[in-house]
């Protein structure tokens, strides 16, 4: 069985190497790309941060279905909610400051919220803490894109840096 704190405790630590991420890569253009048709850092920073706050939010609203039309209409809406994050420090605070704020309402919300169901954008029927489970890995995957990014600028990732720290000790 998956617990809500397991899966929102993960969850904050793939958040914290991202931002993480985005500090390390400071140094370098935000609009670094490896190839034409890639998303640059930035683009990549910035999905993590507006996809997480979208679809969280939409659990949190209580949206039944996300396989809807006007679902790209309703994103809007949670898009609207954040700042601008202007430069690699702007979006690194926002990053941390966001997950914070989200997961505070998430915990607060009961086993009963997350044992129902909901219907993914892909029409999948999926539970809440299901959906919640899909959210962090979404961001993983993104967050494996910095990651690879920063190799390609010479920057070990934060996960790296810290399993190496940790073999010396």
């Amino acid at each position: 069985m998956v617990r809500l704190e397991t899966v929102i405790n993960s969850w904050k630590t793939v958040r914290e190497d991202s931002a993480q991420a985005v500090e390390d890569f400071s140094a370098h253009e935000l609009d670094y790309r490896p190839s034409p048709d890639q998303m640059t850092f930035g683009e990549i920073a910035r999905h993590i941060l507006e996809a997480g706050h979208i679809l969280s939010g939409t659990l949190l609203d209580g949206v039944e279905s996300m396989a809807v039309p006007r679902f790209r209409e309703m994103r809007e809406k949670y898009v609207a909610q954040l700042p601008r994050t202007e430069g690699a420090g702007a979006l690194a605070r926002e990053l941390r400051s966001e997950i914070e704020s989200r997961t505070a309402e998430l915990s607060s919300k009961s086993s009963e919220f997350y044992a129902g169901e909901i219907t993914r954008f892909d029409g999948q029927r999926v539970t809440r803490l299901e959906m919640l489970q899909f959210i962090k890995e979404h961001e993983l995957t993104h967050r494996q894109q910095l990651f690879m990014y920063l190799r390609l600028k010479g920057i070990v990732p934060p996960t790296t840096r810290r399993r190496m720290a940790k073999a010396k000790t």
